[in-house]
């Protein structure tokens, strides 16, 4: 029973794994492009568009950047996002779906902040910027059009900004 509870394991495991070539595609982090057709759904299943009034957006494209970002927003305060009209969006299209499922997106329901995800590769590739995606993407709008774009190396560095 043992070794039939570890095949069934390994067997989730490397189908969670499976890797299927993504087509490049040409970024949707332009500055003058709009941001209207984003809409994703958050760590509680609900989908929240970009709204007209959001003036940044926050990606974290890595594992690392991810940790420090909801760190950084847990320590501001459930309100910090809303109350600076920002928005928070954590890349796990890496991660295999079966750690995604059991252990990333339990562990994020946790935080009282709102944190927008990415699961799908095709949509990462989208916005995932060919460089500086170990640092944190921040995307400045006015009513949903990009009119910067910085790549920080510290979310503290969101406070000079």
């Amino acid at each position: 029973m043992k070794k039939f509870l570890l095949a069934l394991f390994a067997t989730l495991l490397f189908v969670g794994c499976g890797s299927e070539p993504v087509k490049a595609t040409e970024t949707k982090l332009v500055v003058g492009k709009s941001l209207s057709d984003l809409s994703l759904k958050d760590q509680n299943d609900k989908v929240h568009p970009i709204d007209a009034d959001t003036k940044k957006v926050v990606f974290a494209f890595s594992k690392d950047v991810g940790h420090s970002c909801n760190e950084y927003f847990a320590s501001k305060g459930e309100n910090y996002l809303k109350d600076n009209k920002i928005q928070f969006v954590a890349d796990l299209s890496s991660a295999p779906s079966i750690i995604r499922s059991m252990f990333i997106l339990p562990g994020l329901k946790d935080f009282k902040h709102t944190v927008l995800i990415i699961t799908d590769k095709a949509i990462s590739a989208n916005y995932k910027p060919e460089t500086n995606s170990d640092k944190v993407v921040v995307v400045e709008l006015d009513n949903k059009k990009i009119t910067a774009i910085n790549y920080l190396n510290s979310i503290e560095d969101l406070d000079k900004k």
